[in-house]
């Protein structure tokens, strides 16, 4: 794979052999230019091998102003890599490049194999003529404002062209620890504040481990009762800690960033296609229909027999209470659970869960066109570390690759006309 190289001097210098990294350094590669992908792991990609749970949802079979919609942090800046490589041709470049795909609800689009090592190795497979070296970027070489290189405990490597993709802090033990971050800083960039998005939610009560589909996940701010700050319907788990699952998820990227879950309340909603009234009717003929039987009996018609035992306890009834004696009040207090089930945040799961990283490289100081630097002249941003993530659904890796392939347009076109005018 390493390609024998002595000199130290590269077309482009690619930091960071993750999605966007690989990506990025294929296209360019695709035109002739020597590149060197400096990644301190053993293995190239090894956090996009265990995405989606090892099967790599790496992007969304929808428009460009799907994804745009899908975005909630600093979408707009998205909108002209989205423009030139939207996820139709994401999926024409993996298909093409021999990884067969399937799309699977919410659209999400997965190698026909399962295999997130798929997706991994097709990205290796065309960065094989890249010089390859697992050492880490310690630091950039920069003078009058152009990148001139990166150094590492080896030495340096010049190139007036680099590409930081170093990833954020999600998953460190994939050997994301945030480097990116403090070699952007150190030539000037602003990096906001970070924290882990895409995470399983912490609660004050505990849960029952149950896995439920077709519910609905409701936010509201405290001091906004009436008005729901964002909901969805889909998959959500519990557990002893709290939720995870998709709806989980996406709901821990609207908490405030500086906040988190402090001032928010969330609510379940086990039958979002009942109304009240619909769901009490519901209820009534289930009562006239089974008068001897009791609360427990009831319960088990309407949620998994896991969530029974929760439920007594938050009406504070006899389960073995007939129905035909059930009161009015805890019949109507039952419709309330079942509609608007309470959860207490407590908190957010660490980096070691999170998907992906809020926070980055401040968008106002990179170009949206051409990932390139506004304050240093060669240096590129793309990928985690920008200060722009997604929803699940294959969104981010959709902004990492629309994102890699701006850059590499840019790069291409600079290396091209300089051979010309030479």
């Amino acid at each position: 794979m390493r390609a024998a190289m002595t000199a130290r001097k590269y077309d482009v210098i690619v930091v960071g052999g993750g999605a966007s990294g690989l990506f990025a350094a294929a296209e360019i590669l695709s035109h002739g230019f020597k590149v060197l992908i400096l990644e301190p792991n053993r293995f190239l990609g090894r956090k996009l091998r265990i995405t989606g749970k090892g099967r790599c949802n790496l992007t969304n079979d929808c428009s460009a102003d799907e994804v745009i919609k899908n975005i909630p942090q600093n979408p707009k800046f998205l909108y002209s890599a989205l423009r030139k490589f939207p996820p139709e041709k994401i999926m024409h470049w993996f298909e093409a490049a021999g990884v067969p795909l399937k799309t699977e609800r919410g659209r999400r689009v997965f190698p026909q194999s399962d295999s997130a090592n798929d997706v991994a190795e097709a990205l290796v497979k065309k960065c094989s003529g890249a010089d390859i070296r697992h050492e880490k970027a310690l630091s950039l070489t920069v003078s009058d404002g152009c990148i001139l290189g990166v150094k590492t405990s080896s030495g340096e490597y010049f190139s007036d062209i680099v590409i930081l993709a170093a990833g954020g802090l999600s998953y460190p033990k994939t050997g994301s620890d945030g480097s990116g971050y403090k070699l952007a800083e150190s030539v000037g960039h602003t990096v906001t504040p970070l924290r882990p998005s895409l995470v399983p939610i912490l609660c004050r009560e505990s849960l029952p481990e149950i896995d439920l589909k077709n519910v609905s996940l409701i936010m509201y701010r405290s001091d906004r009762p009436g008005k729901p700050v964002w909901q969805e319907q889909g998959e959500l788990s519990l557990g002893p800690n709290g939720l995870s699952g998709p709806l989980a998820l996406t709901a821990s990227c609207m908490f405030d960033s500086e906040q988190g879950c402090k001032g928010y309340m969330l609510y379940i909603d086990f039958k979002p296609a009942l109304s009240e009234e619909k769901l009490d009717g519901r209820l009534l003929r289930e009562i006239q229909a089974n008068p001897k039987e009791n609360l427990s009996f009831l319960l088990r018609q309407l949620l998994p027999s896991t969530l029974t035992d929760v439920f007594i306890h938050r009406l504070n009834a006899d389960f073995t209470t007939s129905l035909g004696n059930l009161s009015k009040q805890t019949r109507l207090e039952l419709v309330r659970l079942l509609k608007k089930f309470p959860i207490e945040p407590a908190g957010l799961g660490s980096y070691d869960e999170a998907i992906i990283t809020r926070g980055g490289i401040d968008v106002k100081e990179i170009s949206p066109k051409t990932m390139e630097s506004k304050l240093v002249k060669g240096l590129y941003f793309t990928g985690e570390i920008i200060d722009v993530d997604g929803f699940t659904g294959g969104y981010n890796l959709t902004e990492a690759f629309s994102t890699a392939y701006s850059a590499a347009e840019d790069i291409i076109r600079k290396k091209e006309e300089t051979l010309h005018d030479n």
